[in-house]
C-alpha cells in the first residue's frame, strides 16, 4: 500500500494504514511523545579575543548590499558590518540603534533622532543625510529592494535636521518602525549609497559596525576586520579578524567543522551530519530561539485541498512530533500556529491564551475522518511539491502521504529540481497543478502580524488567494495600541489556523556549531540583524 520509503520511527499512522480498515477503527495511532527543547539566546562569554576566527556560510553571498540582503548568508555577514536605526537584541527586544530615539507624532509620521558621535569606517561622521539616502534606496524601483513589503506604505523620506530624519507614510503602518531593527533599516554612507556596484566584491560597503569590510575573494572567502573606533563600547569586537568561507557542500562543511578548519557555522535546517557534530570532541552544538518555522504552504484554488475541511483533516491526523524526531533529528518542536512564542513581543498573555485555545498539535484521527466525510470524501488526488535533493522535504512528504492514505486521501508527490523550486514563490505558472509546497519561513520582528500579513488579498505570498483576513490585517497594521492590535492579530491567527491556510508543522531553532576554542556567538535568530560576532573570542 505504501510505495515510497518511509522513515523507520514514529510512523504509526503508516503502519495503521497497512493494517486495514478494521484495525484503524479499533485503535488510534500511537502518538509520538512531545518534544521539549532547551533553546538559548546566548553562549558563554569569551575570555579574550583571537587574531582570527574562521566561519562558514552555507553559500557565497550574491551581494552585501543591505537592500538585497534578505537571506541567510548575506545577513550573517552584513549584521556585523552595517547597523540599523533600531536594534533587535538576542532576546527579541527592539532597542535604539543608530537612532537614539524614534517618535510617532502622528499616525503617518516617524521621526528618528540620529545618534551623535558615530563614525563610518573612513572616519566621516554619521548624519541624517546618510540615513535618508539609505532609506530612500528602498523607494527606487530600479534598485529592486527585497524589503519592499515594509516600504510600500512610505510616501517620502526627508532629512529634516542635521541629525533628524522624518519618514512620512501613506497610511499608518506599525510594521514599518519595527522593520527598522532589521537590514531594512541598515545605513551606509551617502557616498556609497550612490554607487551602482554597492555590495559587490570590488566595492563592498561603508558602514558603522564593529567589523569593517576588508576584502572579498569571489569563490573563496569574505574577510572582516575589527573596527577599533566603534562607537558602542559594549559591543566592541573582541577578535581582530573574521573570515567567512563559502563551503556549500554539507558533508564537506561538517568535516571542516569537525577538523577545526572552520570554527563555526549557523544551520537553519539540521545537516545530515548533525549527529557527528553533536558527538564531536572538537566542538559543540547549541540550539537557539528562533522565528523560523517549517510549514506546508497552501496553493490550491480548486480541488480537494482548496476545501478547508480537507486541510483541517490532514492537519488533525498528522504526527508533528514524528516530523521533529525523524525529519529534524529531534531539533524541531511541534507547533500549532505559524507564529510561535518568540513572536510575542507585546501583550504576551493575550497571545499565549489565544495560542492555547487553538487545536492542539496532537493527532485526532476520528475527527479528521469525520471532516473528510463532511467534505464529501474526495477522490481527486492532492499534489504536494517538494524540493529535489532535500531530505527534509522528502521525509516530511512521505509522512504526509502516509497520513493521507490512512484517511483515504490520495496524495501525489511532485519533485521540483532545487534550481527551479524558488520559482514556486514568485511565478503563478510554476505553481500550476500544485496544491501545496513545503517551506522554511520566517518573519523578521517579534510581532505575529509580521507573519500573518502574508495573507493580504492580492499579496505575492497569498498563494491560494485566502480571503478571510485581509480587512483585519489592514486594521492591525494601522493599530499602534498594543492591546487593540493583539486583539485583531489573535483573531486573524484563529481564522488562519483553523482554516489551515498554511499548515503549521514545526518551529525550527537556530542550530549553532562552535569549535571548542571559541565562544561568545549569539545563538538566537536575531543573529541575522545583530552584530553576533562582536563577542566571539577564545573560550
Amino acid at each position: 500500500m505504501i510505495r515510497r520509503a518511509l522513515p523507520a520511527a514514529g510512523l504509526a499512522l503508516a503502519l495503521t494504514a497497512c493494517g486495514g480498515a478494521q484495525q484503524q477503527q479499533q485503535q488510534q495511532p500511537a502518538q509520538s511523545a512531545p518534544v521539549a527543547l532547551d533553546l538559548k539566546t546566548s553562549t558563554a562569554a569569551a575570555a579574550t579575543g583571537l587574531d582570527k576566527v574562521t566561519w562558514n556560510l552555507p553559500y557565497e553571498p550574491q551581494t552585501i548590499d543591505p537592500i538585497r540582503s534578505f537571506n541567510y548568508a548575506e545577513n550573517t555577514a552584513l549584521a556585523n558590518m552595517c547597523e540599523s536605526l533600531l536594534r533587535l537584541t538576542p532576546d527579541f527586544k527592539i532597542e535604539p540603534g543608530l537612532a537614539e530615539k524614534a517618535e510617532n507624532p502622528t499616525p503617518t509620521t516617524w521621526v528618528y533622532t540620529i545618534r551623535k558621535g558615530v563614525k563610518f569606517w573612513d572616519g566621516k561622521e554619521l548624519t541624517a543625510a546618510d540615513v535618508a539616502a539609505s532609506l530612500e534606496r528602498h523607494l527606487d524601483p530600479a534598485l529592486g529592494t527585497w524589503w519592499g513589503d515594509y516600504f510600500h506604505t512610505v510616501e517620502k523620506v526627508e532629512a529634516t535636521g542635521p541629525m533628524q530624519v522624518t519618514v512620512t507614510l501613506k497610511q499608518p503602518d506599525v510594521l514599518f518602525n519595527q522593520a527598522m531593527a532589521t537590514a531594512a533599516g541598515a545605513v551606509v554612507s551617502a557616498e556609497y549609497a550612490a554607487k551602482k556596484d554597492l555590495g559587490s566584491p570590488t566595492t563592498g560597503v561603508m558602514c558603522t559596525g564593529p567589523f569593517t569590510f576588508k576584502g572579498w575573494k569571489p569563490g573563496d572567502s569574505l574577510t572582516l576586520a575589527r573596527n577599533d573606533a566603534y562607537w558602542d563600547t559594549t559591543l566592541a569586537a573582541k577578535s581582530k579578524e573574521l573570515v567567512f568561507r563559502f563551503i556549500a557542500d554539507e558533508t564537506t562543511a561538517v568535516n571542516a567543522l569537525r577538523s577545526g578548519e572552520v570554527d563555526g557555522q549557523y544551520f537553519y535546517l539540521p545537516p545530515a551530519g548533525l549527529g557527528q557534530l553533536k558527538e564531536s570532541t572538537t566542538g559543540s552544538v547549541t540550539l537557539g530561539k528562533s522565528l523560523t518555522f517549517w510549514t506546508l504552504l497552501g496553493a490550491a484554488k480548486s480541488g480537494p485541498y482548496a476545501d478547508p475541511k480537507v486541510r483541517q483533516a490532514l492537519s488533525l491526523a498528522l504526527d508533528r512530533a514524528a516530523i521533529s524526531k525523524v525529519v529534524f533529528q529531534g531539533t524541531a518542536a511541534p507547533q500549532r500556529a505559524l507564529a510561535g512564542a518568540e513572536y510575542w513581543g507585546y501583550e504576551q498573555n493575550t497571545f499565549k491564551q489565544a495560542y492555547d485555545a487553538l487545536p492542539p498539535e496532537t493527532q485526532d484521527l476520528a475527527k479528521a475522518k469525520q471532516l473528510l466525510t463532511e467534505a464529501g470524501s474526495p477522490t481527486q488526488p492532492i499534489t504536494i511539491a517538494i524540493q529535489g535533493s532535500a531530505a527534509t522535504h522528502e521525509q516530511t512528504a512521505n509522512l504526509i502521504k502516509a497520513t493521507g492514505e490512512a484517511l483515504g486521501l490520495k496524495i501525489n508527490i511532485k519533485v521540483v529540481p532545487v534550481e527551479q523550486y524558488g520559482n514556486l514563490y514568485s511565478d503563478p505558472k510554476a505553481r500550476e497543478g500544485i496544491d501545496a509546497f513545503f517551506s522554511t519561513w520566517y518573519g523578521n520582528v517579534p510581532d505575529p502580524l509580521d507573519i500573518y500579513t502574508v495573507f493580504l488579498a492580492g499579496g505575492r505570498t497569498n498563494f491560494n488567494d485566502y480571503p478571510a483576513v485581509d480587512a483585519d490585517i489592514k486594521k492591525a497594521r494601522a493599530e499602534y495600541d498594543p492591546a487593540a492590535r493583539a486583539a485583531l492579530v489573535t483573531g486573524i491567527q484563529d481564522k488562519v489556523t483553523r482554516d489551515v491556510a498554511w499548515m503549521p508543522l514545526n518551529n525550527l531553532p537556530v542550530i549553532l556549531y562552535m569549535n571548542k576554542r571559541v565562544t561568545g556567538a549569539v545563538p538566537s535568530f536575531p543573529y541575522l540583524y545583530y552584530p553576533w560576532a562582536a563577542g566571539l573570542g577564545a573560550a
